[in-house]
């Protein structure tokens, strides 16, 4: 047990870095939500940016479809040269987002026309150049996590948060103010609101592209590793690879269709004249619950490599199961603490949107199932049965949809985050299940549950206590969350009792 637990120490210790990246960078991103909802003009404006952003991701994951995992897995596999690798992954990577991003602004009007946004087919073009600069960095940035350089991936990942920040700044605040200046009233048009959100987005990816071409060029390792073997791009490599990394686009491409098809396909199905201003509520709202997905996303930085190096090792079922159970509990507490605080949290938006406040515990859950099945998705990528991925995602994708088209056009986005969640709720059970045939990991459903219940009747209590003043229900919060953590904490002493670890 010494040695797991050493592990799930190394662990903690790298999720911490990327963490305090993720979550420094998503929170200072955090403070465009009110920056938007503040400044630009309509609701129908963030709704813009709500759509338009759900559309990047989901290029993005086709973009670099499944070769940054691929990468991790052929870097780690026995007789493949990691610099090799890096490089036919990332010449694989840059030809085709180079492509896409040159298709795009050709064809930037019709793309407009079809997405509603014909006034505006520069958009388009910004974006798509945006996308694939982001597509082509993946493999560079897995390359600094593979090599356990987190501190320089998360200043490059902070450099890029702090120059879009304030860059929106300057545009959105500072050039209105500035206007009687010749230097700025010369270039500056104040009826362009949100198209200056596009401009600073890809004036801070390039900054942050041209960052890491050091990264890129790395000489001395090359140097150090050509008299060994050529780091070179391989064809049958690439072959091996894409044969690997394919089954997983599916898998990405449903998975973050999973997490976006909401605010894609809403403009769609909802036909209500504000159905753009109802875009942005919801979209501004969503923001609002990212603290969720700050922690899953920095906690899956450090899981993806841990368990690729791990997979050799006498105790790598059990790490993983810890590893499980930890995901759990912390992911429970930011969900209670989040809704605890509701009452504070709800000014990071104008008021015009709160409204869309109610959306925010669906939400939270969602990105709960999420991480959960994340966790749980590792039995098939260790054992190359990416198929099943794909076969879950879709299955999720469908129940998604469906339930989209059925209600969000009578229910509005409260139907969305509602399908959201039963889409994440059934791949989760539907991995779990099966995986545990494929490869049985020993998670410690027990005290899993435990927590589970703990943080429902703890949810359970504090909505009883609707008619308080709102500083009296966030102290008896505050007091509920202290349970939460004593539990915990319980909870985690039993465990060491019972393996004599005290």
């Amino acid at each position: 047990m010494s040695n797991t637990h050493g592990a799930m120490r190394i662990l903690a210790k790298e999720t911490a870095i990327y963490g305090l990246s993720s979550i420094i960078g998503k929170f200072l991103n955090w403070l465009l939500v009110p920056l938007y909802t503040y400044v630009l003009a309509q609701q129908s404006d963030y709704g813009i940016v709500t759509n338009l952003y759900a559309w990047t991701a989901l290029l993005l994951v086709i973009l670099t479809y499944g070769m940054e995992t691929g990468f991790f897995r052929f870097a780690n596999k026995e007789g493949e040269h990691p610099l090799t690798v890096y490089r036919t992954a990332m010449i694989s990577i840059g030809t085709t987002s180079l492509l896409f991003a040159v298709l795009c602004c050709v064809f930037s009007q019709p793309i407009a026309r079809w997405l509603g946004y014909a006034d505006h087919a520069e958009f388009i073009a910004l974006l798509a150049v945006v996308v694939a600069m982001d597509a082509f960095a993946s493999i560079p940035f897995a390359y600094l996590r593979y090599k356990k350089q987190a501190i320089r991936f998360a200043a490059l990942k902070l450099l890029f948060v702090f120059l879009n920040i304030v860059l929106n700044i300057f545009f959105l605040v500072l050039c209105p103010l500035w206007q009687g200046c010749s230097l700025i009233s010369s270039w500056y048009d104040p009826n362009y609101g949100v198209g200056y959100v596009f401009i600073a987005n890809i004036l801070a990816t390039g900054i942050q592209t041209l960052c890491l071409l050091p990264s890129v060029f790395d000489r001395s390792t090359v140097a150090q590793s050509a008299i060994a073997t050529p780091a070179s791009f391989s064809w049958p490599l690439l072959k091996q690879m894409l044969r690997y990394s394919l089954p997983l686009l599916v898998l990405g491409v449903c998975g973050i269709m999973n997490q976006t098809l909401d605010r894609i396909i809403f403009p769609f199905l909802y036909t209500e004249p504000d159905a753009q201003a109802q875009l942005g509520i919801y979209g501004a709202c969503f923001k609002v619950a990212m603290v969720m997905m700050m922690f899953t996303q920095a906690f899956r930085y450090a899981y993806e490599p841990f368990v690729f190096s791990k997979q050799k090792e006498k105790n790598s079922l059990q790490a993983y199961a810890d590893a499980m159970k930890w995901y759990v509990y912390f992911s429970l507490l930011i969900l209670l603490g989040m809704v605890v605080y509701m009452d504070l949290l709800r000014y990071l938006i104008a008021p015009s949107y709160w409204e869309g406040l109610r959306v925010i515990p669906i939400v939270l859950w969602t990105y709960v199932f999420q991480g959960v099945y994340f966790n749980l998705s590792f039995w098939y990528k260790l054992t190359d049965k990416t198929q099943w991925g794909a076969w879950f995602s879709l299955i999720g994708l469908v129940i998604n949809l469906v339930l989209q088209i059925v209600l969000v056009p009578r229910y509005g986005y409260m139907a969305s985050a509602c399908a959201a969640w039963a889409s994440y709720f059934v791949i989760m059970l539907l991995s779990y299940f099966v995986g545990q045939r494929h490869m049985a990991i020993p998670y410690d459903l027990t005290r899993i549950f435990l927590s589970l219940i703990l943080c429902l009747l703890l949810l359970a209590a504090y909505s009883s206590m609707d008619g308080w003043s709102t500083v009296g229900r966030m102290a008896a919060g505050t007091g509920l969350i202290t349970v939460y953590i004593g539990g915990i904490y319980l909870l985690h002493r039993s465990e060491q009792r019972k393996t004599g670890t005290v």
